[in-house]
């Protein structure tokens, strides 16, 4: 039979005590609180109901480290989230951003009936996880969305970009050509220089820090121009093709001349005919014209004629020279018979058809 232990603890409050109901409250509860509470009812045979208090520990403030506070881009880097002092056991998960990782966890019991939590994350960091939020959340029954969170500072070589300030579009000879190089990283760069690749710098360029200038541009400074740059956590570069194209040609403007004129004095019939000149001219283009269109119609119309002409005479002439022949017997007597041999020449008789 289980022994019961009497509530004579202060702690304990009677709330309510009639015919069908007795009700107590506890405060300040503690671990030592949690078991099987009856209650009896003395009757005839005594009558008893229980219930059995599970206490919940809420985990203190998680504590979160990292294995190094800077990390460089490639290189694999720890988080540690630890969650202690609860009752049951509470469970651990990791987001970056907003993306959810998984880690690895392991669950220690206390000797006073609590658990430790501890939770590991290892990942390859990325320049673009610079400044990301890396949070731990603990989940337990007494409390909801508990969090420590770490932002993460990436070291990443430079990223760099050429910027033409001018000339914009299409380069000539005799322009001035300026190029900014622009360079980002985490330290910030410390050296940015120039270079053409295969070939040295014109002479006469001029670097400022990170711009280039090169002035009064030919065809023999066309080339890749390489802008440089790097930190402590390495280099690297942009490319410019520098493709320099014919000068404009400009047609040179017409010299402006003064002539001056004598006034001379005409005949108003000279200057009647000199008005009339263009219509003269218009008049005399059109009569050749008409000429040259009356000359092609009427050999036109000849063509026509001699191709009706010799159409009509051709035909094709049969003699009647041998006539009466067929019926001879041997060949003396046809051509004796014949009305076309010798002795009827004057009789043959030729006929048109």
């Amino acid at each position: 039979m289980a022994a019961f232990i009497s509530l004579k603890d202060a702690r304990f409050q009677l709330v309510n005590f009639s015919d069908n109901e007795l009700r107590v409250s506890l405060s300040n509860v503690s671990l030592s609180d949690e078991g099987r509470y009856v209650c009896q009812l003395y009757t005839d045979p005594p009558q008893e109901a229980y219930a059995d208090i599970s206490v919940l520990i809420p985990p203190g403030n998680p504590i979160i480290e990292s294995r190094e506070d800077i990390v460089r881009e490639g290189n694999e880097t720890e988080i540690t989230c630890t969650s202690m002092g609860s009752k049951p056991a509470a469970t651990i998960k990791w987001m970056k951003g907003d993306k959810e990782l998984q880690g690895k966890s392991k669950v220690e019991a206390t000797y006073d009936r609590m658990f430790t939590v501890t939770s590991w994350l290892r990942f390859t960091v990325t320049k673009e996880d610079d400044g990301v939020p890396v949070v731990c959340i603990v989940d337990h029954p007494a409390v909801k969305d508990f969090q420590a969170q770490k932002y993460l500072e990436v070291q990443y070589k430079p990223e760099v970009t050429i910027k033409v300030e001018f000339p914009q579009g299409l380069i000539r000879e005799g322009e001035n050509l300026e190029l900014t190089c622009q360079a980002k990283g985490k330290p910030q760069p410390h050296q940015v220089n120039w270079v053409r690749v295969d070939d040295d710098v014109p002479s006469h360029a001029v670097i400022t820090g990170s711009d280039l200038f090169i002035e009064n541009l030919n065809k023999s400074y066309n080339g890749t121009y390489r802008c440089v740059a790097s930190n402590s956590v390495g280099e690297t570069y942009a490319d410019y093709i520098l493709y320099v194209r014919d000068a404009l040609t400009t047609t040179p403007k017409p010299t402006t001349t003064t002539t001056t004129i004598s006034a001379t004095t005409f005949p108003p019939d000279i200057i009647q005919d000199s008005q009339a000149g263009p219509e003269a001219q218009r008049l005399d283009h059109a009569v050749i014209g008409g000429v040259v269109a009356v000359v092609v119609f009427a050999m036109l119309c000849l063509l026509i004629v001699l191709g009706r002409y010799f159409a009509r005479h051709k035909g094709t002439y049969f003699t009647h020279e041998a006539k009466g022949a067929d019926d001879a017997a041997d060949a003396d007597t046809a051509i004796i018979n014949a009305e076309g041999g010798h002795n009827n020449s004057d009789e043959k008789k030729e006929y048109y058809i």
